[in-house]
This record gives structure tokens, C-alpha cells and sequence, in this order.
């Protein structure tokens, strides 16, 4: 079995209420364009951007909280998309692991092999290097079928 395949297939398979760190107001960038098309799968954004936090303004909807911990106070997040630089990944995995999330995920480009292994050991599913629009339309052409 590709041990890649199933955290993929496990996250994908089902909506889910996803922490999106990094989520941009503007509609021409990925982490907008991604969010978009997973809410429009049924999955609940909770977007994470400390700019636009305190701006009030919502973004695709939702309201936008400054951290994890703040977003975890009033959601349960059962993903965290990262759309930031490889490097500032480790303090979105800390904070991640301190507010229970289950899963991590960094979009295509992004990995933090370091981060990974802190997320692993802290019994988190990780995905790295991955588009989670990408993935969850392969999975869901395939119809999920067993790996």
C-alpha cells in the first residue's frame, strides 16, 4: 500500500471542517481559489489570516480568525490546509498539535520534513507537497476506490 495514498484518501473522502492558514481575500490566488472549490464540495472553511482578522471582513463567507487558537475556540477543525512558505510551517504545526487538530496538510509546494515528523510523532495524519483540489477531484474521479 502507498502510505502517501491512504492519509489522502482518508482526507478527501468525506467533507470536513478545514482551517485554511494563509487564506487570501484575493480571488486569483490559490489558497481563495482551493477554498472556494471545497465549499463548494460541502466542506466548511474557517480561514486563517491575521491581516484580514482584523479587518472583519469575511472571506468567502466566513468569518476570519487571526490563529488556530482563536479559530478553535469556536470551531472544531478537523483539517489544517497551510498555504504559507515551507519555512513558516513549523509554528502552524505547533499550534495545530496544541489545538487537537487531527491533520495537517501543505499545498502543492509547500513541505517541512522537520514539521512533518513533530506532526507525526504527535499522532497527526500529514500530507505535504499536495493541491487538496487536485487530490480530492482524483479521488473523487476514482470514486474512491480502495487503494
Amino acid at each position: 500500500m502507498n502510505t502517501e495514498a491512504e492519509p489522502i484518501r482518508a482526507l478527501v473522502s468525506q467533507p470536513r471542517t478545514v482551517a485554511v492558514v494563509g487564506l487570501s481575500p484575493k480571488q486569483h490566488r490559490e489558497s481563495y481559489r482551493v477554498s472556494a472549490y471545497m465549499q463548494q464540495q460541502g466542506w466548511r472553511i474557517v480561514p486563517i489570516n491575521p491581516v484580514a482578522a482584523a479587518s472583519g471582513t469575511p472571506i468567502l463567507g466566513e468569518k476570519v480568525y487571526a490563529t488556530l487558537a482563536d479559530a478553535a475556540q469556536h470551531e472544531r477543525l478537523e483539517l489544517v490546509n497551510v498555504f504559507r512558505n515551507s519555512d513558516d510551517v513549523p509554528p502552524v504545526v505547533d499550534e495545530a498539535i496544541a489545538v487537537g487538530a487531527p491533520a495537517v496538510w501543505m499545498q502543492l509546494g509547500i513541505s517541512n520534513e522537520a514539521a512533518a515528523a513533530k506532526a507525526r510523532a504527535a499522532g497527526l495524519q500529514v500530507v505535504q507537497n499536495k493541491c487538496l483540489l487536485i487530490e480530492h477531484r482524483t479521488w473523487h474521479r476514482a470514486n474512491l476506490s480502495p487503494l
